[in-house]
Formats: C-alpha cells, structure tokens, sequence
C-alpha cells in the first residue's frame, strides 16, 4: 500500500518549515512543498483545509497534522508513524 503524500504547507523565511523538512528527511520521508509566499491562491487553500494562517501546515494524506510543534508531539506519542502507514 502506498504511503499517503506528505504535504507541507510554506514560505521561504521560516524556521519552523526547515525543522519539519528536517525530521521528515531524518525519517527518510518525501513531502510536496507548497510555498504559500509565492501563491496567494494555495494561502487560500491552507487557510481553508488547516483553518490556520500559520506556516508550517502539514498534512498526511487527508490528516490534517498541525505545525512543527504538533507533528513533534504526535511523534512522541507514537502517533505521527502510524499516519503513514494509513
């Protein structure tokens, strides 16, 4: 079974956005960036599926994980892996 798309919602200028590709690489995940500073219309989309302005979003699949400080804690609860494997 496939894994589910990672996507990361981003702008160039943020630190949290590099420590979540950062754990995502150290997992030897791939993730679809999508720069939010450069695309007014994918800001929308965020905005709409994550109910949040803030950047990092990030998504697995249809899960809508939160920012880095959300994926970090559902890592530590043993719960961000099992999304993966959706």
């Amino acid at each position: 079974m496939p894994t589910p798309e990672i996507v990361i919602y981003s702008t160039q200028v943020c630190p949290y956005c590099v420590a979540a590709k950062n754990f995502l690489k150290s997992k030897g995940l791939e993730w679809r960036e999508v720069r939010i500073d450069l695309d007014p219309v994918e800001r929308e989309k965020m905005v709409a599926k994550a109910k949040r302005t803030s950047v990092p979003q990030i998504f697995v699949g249809e899960t809508h994980v939160g920012g880095y400080d959300d994926m970090m804690a559902l890592h530590r609860a043993g719960k961000f892996e099992p999304l993966l494997q959706a």
